[in-house]
């Protein structure tokens, strides 16, 4: 699977995850795969195979639980060593799948 390839499915896999609201892209956007054209944000894969991934996760979930179940999936994606950075923590989310966000939450 090629590098732009990879990218996209462990940010998928990563957003289906019960208690992920989103990706991260770090203090300044500066956590991504960089790909002709793009990024994906929140996910950094080096050439060795390591992932880095940088997650804001939903209220009411397990911090440690839900980092390990970050750390699960993405380990049978890639070959190397992967990092669970929690950023933020929110009660606003907009999930995957077109289900709209929670109204009123700040």
């Amino acid at each position: 699977m090629s590098q732009p390839e990879m990218a996209d499915t462990v940010a998928a896999a990563v957003r289906d995850i019960d208690g992920v609201a989103e990706l991260h892209g770090g203090l300044f956007g500066e956590v991504g795969t960089y790909l002709p054209g793009r990024r994906v944000l929140g996910v950094r894969l080096d050439v060795v195979g390591n992932a880095e991934i940088h997650v804001v996760l939903r209220w009411g979930f397990s911090i440690p639980a839900t980092a390990d179940a970050v750390r699960r999936r993405v380990w049978g994606l890639v070959p190397g060593v992967v990092d669970v950075v929690v950023d933020d923590v929110t009660q606003r989310w907009e999930p995957s799948g077109g289900r709209r966000s929670e109204e009123g939450v700040t």
